[in-house]
């Protein structure tokens, strides 16, 4: 099998899908593995270290494309400037792509028809199921405790004010107060790096398990009123809700909103659009110069009016919607997701080629392209409701 590591061309990205301690794990599993030019140089792996990990140096990435039984990339495939094409038009029928790809995201639907259309058997990250067996292949999560910590980080840059308490000559300054909404790995991540930098921390989520690990960790919580058994999906994710309950549960946030300084956004379900907590209207109640990262832009956004891909300042708050947190921590971004992408092509790999098992709780959740269709559930489902 030959796989290809293509250099990530969104802007700002510097992880790279896998380093060379993977890179000589799939050499010794019998790969052939194909570097581009100068792929790790963000997360300071360089062609060097490649090639004494037994990688082959492709300058070209069309090159690169055309010779590669599978790609892995990080993020989901783009137009490259550098030659003129979009990723999927440099791919091939019966080729494999892992990457996330959230094909559920409406900006995201003409790509993924156009991988079904080129016959390319897609599986995205953010689909692998939070089951025992696939711990070790969950880079969902890996890269959710990275934009946890950063994200934070993001905020206190971003806010004009102090996060811990001051204790100055001219009296003192009370800490910041930031709410956590979605108390997931990355809220988990946001909260206890918010409580490391000095700041009071709130929590609220729909799912009573998820407020108790927040409490554990020294937040203060905020219920919901969401009943446990309309909340909790399978696997203990959060449910999707209906109309009903999704107005109370903003209607709850609306007053604790006006008086934090951020607000974390890391609300999900798995395999669908992201649920919109926070209205225009939110924002315009919020206090002037507070902060708002959503961590969960990639799938839609929690926030009504977060730019994709963007920081801007909106009605006095500035809105955080940078679409790849945990590029720009690289180094430790790349070690967890390169481990997480190797430990799911080891388990997908029969002797020596990608041998998938339809009927694999994993492989059924993370498919979303085969045999010229879009295969994908929570795609599939978002796509019909546009």
């Amino acid at each position: 099998m030959i796989i290809g590591i293509p250099k990530e061309i969104m802007p700002g990205e510097a992880r790279v899908a896998a380093g060379p301690e993977t890179v000589k794990k799939f050499i010794a599993d019998g790969a052939t593995v194909l570097v581009e030019h100068k792929a790790g140089e963000g997360s300071y792996y360089f062609d060097d270290d490649y090639k004494a990990a037994g990688a082959q140096i492709v300058a070209s990435v069309e090159e690169l494309f055309e010779k590669a039984d599978l790609i892995l990339k990080v993020k989901e495939p783009l137009f490259n400037t550098g030659c003129n094409k979009h990723e999927v038009d440099l791919m091939h029928e019966g080729q494999y792509l892992i990457t996330f790809i959230h094909p559920a995201s409406p900006v995201n639907h003409e790509m993924v028809n156009r991988l079904a259309a080129k016959g390319v058997i897609s599986m995205t990250l953010d689909g692998v199921p939070r089951i025992s067996r696939a711990q070790s292949m969950d880079a969902l999560t890996s890269m959710s405790t990275c934009a946890g910590y950063k994200g934070i980080l993001l905020a206190a840059n971003a806010m004009p004010k102090f996060m811990p308490p001051m204790f100055t000559a001219v009296g003192s300054v009370q800490p910041a107060k930031v709410l956590v909404i979605g108390v997931g790995v990355g809220g988990l991540q946001a909260l206890a790096t918010a409580k490391r930098l000095g700041a009071v921390t709130y929590a609220t989520d729909i799912r009573p398990a998820a407020l108790e690990q927040a409490q554990s960790l020294g937040a203060k919580v905020i219920e919901t009123g969401v009943p446990a058994e309309m909340a909790i999906a399978e696997g203990g994710y959060a449910n999707e809700l209906s109309g009903e309950w999704l107005l109370k549960e903003r209607e709850k946030l609306r007053e604790m909103m006006k008086g934090m300084d951020v607000v974390f956004c890391s609300a999900l379900v798995p395999g669908k659009i992201a649920p919109v907590l926070i209205t225009e209207e939110m924002v315009k109640e919020a206090s002037n110069g507070s902060v708002i990262v959503d961590i969960s832009i990639d799938q839609g956004g929690n926030c009504e009016i977060t730019p994709p891909g963007k920081t801007e300042i909106k009605h006095g708050v500035t809105l955080i919607g940078i679409k790849n947190i945990p590029g720009m921590l690289p180094g430790s971004a790349t070690w967890m997701f390169s481990n997480n992408v190797y430990n799911l092509v080891k388990y997908l790999t029969k002797d020596g080629k990608i041998a998938l098992d339809m009927s694999d709780e994993i492989v059924k959740s993370i498919l979303v392209s085969i045999h010229g269709k879009v295969v994908h559930t929570g795609a599939l489902e978002a796509m019909n409701k546009r």
